[in-house]
């Protein structure tokens, strides 16, 4: 149906209809970044040797997702959603063949690469929430985009706990047992794109803006522009608006504050099971110890992405930069119980679960306020760059988590991820008193 045929009712359908399949896409996609997070500081540290590289995967796996962010989001631009959401998948299925890779040929740089790829795949899942809200009505914004981020927690948290089937997955094969995980991720992944390709249509960005046209007397499309000009368009628009820029805020501080706490727990937890005196360079934990951090990881990404939709409902309800706060002070919560428990795996798991919900809440909350404060003509352009700071804030956190967990240990770790969060508690805090008054004084 063309889009100066649909009704106000057609929209709604096509809304309906964009968020289950988009929903439904990331629950198979999510198992590759699962299965990735929890094995990968292990592998990184077997097959290069040595601790030091122990944030080697979530650093590049987020890394990756920050360069494609910009790249994916201009492809969006041009031709639609659906072709942003397929290059990205895709890219992350070939990751996953290069982790299986690493492992059988127990190089160390094709698990790298192989990150990089997962990485641009959690780049397009990103971008899926904002597909969310491409055709959402104003006050609904929140629980679109949240029951999308929500939908990732059946894949996601599958993936930590597939190490014992993957591993009879990967012995079936005639493969080591820890390639079978990433396996199970690759056609997870093969699903996905499927699913996207041929599902995805009526593209809800490109029918947003023909139905943005329709309501402005002879107006156009938004015409594509190439990446470099985006970045800066993006940014521009960022910066004149006050509401983007603390939207962008949280989401950054929030990545960043959970990547860095994330990615050094496995290795945390592997020196707390098997005691200090362990080595651990140069070979794979015990199963044991495996299943336990498998855990550990599935209870935080629980965290993350169950209960998104309340989130969205906060944000719908309470407002958006309410939302924002809480979730800081959440996040401030978890880090103190991991940190002052870190001797104890049940306290790590807690507050790796209340990492989670406070990077929902903040994520899902300064989601919907970026999506809102631009302009439809810069608005994918504000996405990209805001997942691309989002990914390098990320990719910083790990880089710095593995320095800072070897010269403070896990507590110094958890107690900077609580000065940064609350850093940003405060500027929202601020913020928000302002706006309070100014809307007083009028």
């Amino acid at each position: 149906m063309a889009p100066t045929m649909m009704t106000e009712r057609d929209v709604r359908r096509v809304q309906r209809r964009t968020v289950a399949l988009l929903g439904t896409a990331q629950v198979f996609g999510g198992i590759g970044t699962g299965a990735t997070v929890s094995i990968g500081s292990i592998l990184a540290v077997e097959l290069s040797g040595s601790n030091a590289w122990a944030g080697a995967v979530a650093t590049v796996m987020t890394l990756g997702a920050a360069l494609a962010a910009i790249p994916l989001a201009s492809l969006a631009d041009r031709r639609g959603r659906r072709a942003g959401q397929v290059t990205g998948m895709l890219a992350a299925f070939a990751g996953a063949v290069l982790m299986v890779l690493s492992v059988v040929l127990a190089a160390f740089p094709l698990l790298v690469l192989g990150a990089a790829g997962i990485g641009a795949g959690t780049a397009a899942n990103l971008q899926a929430r904002f597909a969310a809200v491409d055709l959402a009505e104003a006050e609904h914004r929140g629980r679109a985009l949240a029951t999308v981020v929500w939908a990732v927690t059946l894949g996601a948290v599958a993936g930590p706990n597939l190490i014992q089937p993957g591993a009879a997955v990967g012995l079936a094969l005639g493969l080591p047992a820890v390639a079978g995980p990433f396996v199970i991720s690759g056609a997870g992944l093969l699903i996905a794109v499927i699913l996207v390709f041929a599902g995805l249509r009526p593209d809800p960005l490109l029918l947003a803006r023909e139905l943005a046209a329709r309501t402005t007397a002879g107006g156009s499309a938004t015409p594509g522009t190439a990446p470099g000009g985006r970045l800066r368009r993006g940014l521009r628009a960022i910066r004149a608006s006050k509401p983007a820029v603390l939207a962008v805020s949280a989401i950054i501080g929030a990545h960043a504050v959970m990547v860095g706490v994330m990615s050094m727990t496995p290795v945390h937890i592997q020196h707390l099971v098997e005691g200090p005196g362990a080595s651990h360079a140069g070979h794979a934990a015990e199963g044991g110890v495996l299943v336990i951090i498998g855990f550990t990881i599935s209870l935080h990404i629980a965290g993350m992405f169950a209960l998104s939709p309340v989130m969205g409902w906060l944000t719908d309800k309470a407002g958006r930069t309410e939302t924002i706060m809480l979730g800081f002070a959440v996040l401030i919560a978890g880090v103190a119980v991991a940190g002052f428990g870190q001797d104890s795996t049940t306290a790590v798991a807690v507050g790796l679960v209340l990492l989670g919900l406070g990077w929902s809440a903040s994520t899902v909350a300064g989601s919907t306020l970026l999506a809102e404060s631009v302009g439809q003509d810069a608005r994918v352009a504000v996405q990209g760059v805001s997942d691309m700071l989002m990914g390098a804030a990320g990719a910083i956190g790990g880089a710095a988590s593995g320095l800072v967990l070897s010269g403070t240990g896990y507590f110094g770790l958890n107690m900077l991820a609580a000065a940064v969060a609350a850093g940003v508690l405060a500027a929202a805090s601020v913020t928000t008193i302002s706006a309070r008054r100014r809307s007083a004084a009028a």
